[in-house]
């Protein structure tokens, strides 16, 4: 029998990171699912269950880098070795101009987008190295493509930063046959819209993408052959200009 490969997503309570988790255990991935909130969890965990996919519940908070060592210890003691990551954890505020930022709510937003990427993609790649293999999918955004006014100064700035880091990833750790995509989907429709001073409607959620489509390209990487390395995606409704 072929051992299932292991699939650690951070992010997994909810929106692109539960989606992604889902379409994995789909493809029959082991997958360890982590966030901060345990109901959470455990309602992903059981949809990738019954797609037929292998679970493993680790809540951590993804900021808190001896937590996220613990939980990275305890998949590979519980799961295996971490063969692919996918970080779909986010932050924003709705408070996210110059004139009426929180610099307690930027420190988060940076930690949590930009950081705590870092984090769990330190952790995971000595066995990587070790293996000569590894995936990793950093979820991030349209607004770490390209300029988005609306998107938010610490937002803005900590998914453009993800770039040149996966970049980085590619650059350095590509002679161990690691590889590193930058995903930047446009809008979707999530949870994440509360977040927005002006949150939006019904009939404007219609044209998003849906986190499943974020789900579907998150497989579409992991799954491409090894000679393939997809350094960057960029996804978008067909409406969003």
């Amino acid at each position: 029998m072929t051992k299932r490969r292991v699939l650690w997503v951070t992010g997994a309570g909810s929106g692109m990171g539960r989606a992604a988790a889902i379409a994995a255990g789909t493809s029959g991935w082991r997958v360890a699912v982590s966030g901060r909130r345990a109901d959470a969890l455990a309602e992903t965990a059981a949809q990738v269950r019954a797609a037929g996919g292998e679970a493993f519940e680790v809540p951590v908070d993804v900021r808190d880098a001896a937590a996220l060592a613990d939980a990275h210890a305890r998949i590979a003691q519980s799961c295996g070795p971490v063969d692919a990551l996918v970080l779909a954890a986010g932050l924003n505020a709705p408070r996210r101009n110059w004139a009426n930022q929180s610099l307690e709510e930027f420190a988060a937003i940076v930690d949590t987008n930009l950081t705590s990427i870092a984090r769990a993609v330190d952790l995971v790649l000595p066995g990587m190295r070790q293996r000569e293999r590894g995936d990793i999918v950093v979820i991030s955004s349209r607004a770490g493509w390209r300029f988005s006014p609306d998107s938010g100064v610490a937002y803005s700035a900590s998914k453009t930063a993800l770039s040149p880091l996966v970049s980085s990833i590619n650059d350095q750790e590509g002679r161990h046959d690691i590889e590193a995509c930058h995903l930047c989907p446009g809008e979707v429709d999530t949870d994440f819209l509360d977040l927005r001073p002006n949150v939006p409607g019904a009939e404007q959620r219609a044209t998003m993408l849906t986190a499943d489509d974020v789900g579907r390209a998150v497989q579409f990487v992991l799954e491409s052959p090894p000679h393939v390395r997809i350094d960057e995606l960029v996804i978008s409704p067909a409406s969003q200009r």
